[in-house]
């Protein structure tokens, strides 16, 4: 098909996520299509190159066909792309599995549980965390606690346990049992007939990323922890955008030597290559399910898929073969250097930094009274406008972000901040 073909039937047929589809549908403003990728860099039906200022939606670790994925995903597919997980098992799920739990060595973290996606990683966390506790004699422990303005998912349990309306769909009000908090202070103030029925608490370590790259203040996760361990509540860490490098270790709870009860994994866990998610636990909650009759009745056509764990094994390999975890603080250091250049921009209010994770607050002028009204959706102007500029991300409404593949140099880290800046100069003067 021409690309003028694909253009019309995409008009005709297609439904974006997150995406307002009236002015994505205006005759007058052309789709971007990508269509090749290499490194940081993409390029669309135009032969027009940008580079991915936020990994493909927080997913791409080690950039766009990395010859060490692609042959890993090219040889599975010579043996099987795909088979039943449910009462059979494969070699790389296998092999994955292994690879995960040696990721926390000598942890209590010692179970996998393989599903699709960041959400039904969260689901499978809460629903075990759940039944768990109703099927081994404590059936009051039926609520979870979350915190404001946390995002874990789209699924309508995951969703319930967000703590931002406009992403929780219709009326609000379904899914688990939820108690909503803003901070510490707040849960060391719970009753105890609350704190007595939760069955976990859930966080986005170190950083909230839909509500705009907010900062935890430090020590937070460990205080958390401690809390949870000493109330027995489980934790559940959603690690899905922080997990594999993005703050700098592996893991963000690295940072506050925390090990959950639960790990949810998702987006870089395969490169960003392919859907695969997985949730890591313990032998305690492992244990709680094999008593007659309780089963853990959840789970995917897909779950534990061939291509999907032979990509992030190969994943894996390169961050021991590039070493680039080791590579990263002086990528860091660049990234916190070219921001600090933003600092003292007319328009922009804040920014936010977590390793290679950071979040440009614009505003009209510099005071949090100046903000933007959403409606007139600013921070998607500045991307839009970005474009031409050669830099493709997403804004979380007025807050741009910027998160690269993890291969990124020096040079295009350079580029993408000169893109940033020309864009916001395009849209706020």
């Amino acid at each position: 098909m021409t690309h003028a073909e694909l253009l019309a039937i995409e008009r005709q047929h297609l439904w974006h996520p997150f995406t307002p589809m009236r002015d994505w549908c205006d005759d007058a403003r052309e789709p971007l299509m990508l269509v090749e990728g290499k490194g940081c860099v993409l390029r669309d039906q135009h032969g027009h190159e940008y580079l991915d200022g936020n990994a493909s939606i927080w997913t791409n670790v080690h950039g766009h066909a990395h010859p060490t994925i692609n042959a890993a995903i090219a040889a599975q597919l010579q043996r099987v792309a795909h088979t039943s997980f449910l009462g059979f098992t494969n070699p790389p799920a296998i092999q994955l599995a292994k690879a995960l739990v040696d990721l926390f060595p000598g942890s209590k973290l010692t179970r996998v549980f393989y599903s699709d996606n960041g959400s039904t990683a969260i689901e499978s966390a809460a629903r075990m965390a759940m039944q768990y506790w109703q099927q081994n004699s404590h059936p009051e422990r039926d609520t979870l606690l979350s915190f404001d303005r946390a995002y874990h998912g789209d699924t309508l349990g995951a969703a319930s346990l967000g703590g931002l309306p406009v992403l929780k769909g219709s009326g609000n009000d379904f899914g688990y049992k939820v108690v909503c908090i803003p901070s510490m202070e707040s849960l060391q103030a719970l009753p105890e007939d609350t704190v007595s029925r939760l069955a976990a608490v859930i966080i986005e370590p170190l950083i909230q990323g839909a509500a705009g790259m907010r900062l935890w203040p430090k020590g937070m996760l460990k205080q958390l922890d401690t809390w949870c361990r000493e109330h027995d509540i489980f934790l559940i860490l959603d690690e899905v955008m922080t997990g594999f490098g993005r703050t700098g270790k592996m893991f963000a709870c690295e940072h506050e030597g925390v090990v959950p009860d639960f790990i949810a994994l998702a987006k870089g866990l395969s490169g960003g290559y392919l859907p695969l998610a997985a949730t890591l636990t313990t032998e305690r909650v492992f244990n709680g399910f094999l008593g007659e009759g309780q089963t853990f009745y959840y789970g995917h056509s897909f779950t534990g898929n061939q291509l999907g764990c032979a990509a992030a094994l190969a994943s894996l390999q390169v961050f021991k073969d590039e070493q680039v975890l080791e590579r990263l603080p002086a990528k860091v250091a660049t990234l916190t250097r070219l921001l600090g250049s933003l600092h003292d921009h007319a328009h922009v209010l804040d920014i936010r930094q977590c390793g290679m994770v950071a979040g440009i607050e614009i505003c009209r002028a510099k005071s949090p009274l100046a903000e933007y009204p959403p409606a007139e959706r600013t921070g998607a102007q500045v991307c839009q406008a970005a474009r031409s500029h050669g830099l493709l991300t997403r804004p979380v409404v007025n807050t741009l972000i910027l998160m690269p593949p993890l291969c990124v140099t020096e040079p295009e880290l350079e580029r993408m901040m000169s893109a940033l800046r020309l864009a916001i100069d395009d849209i706020c003067h």
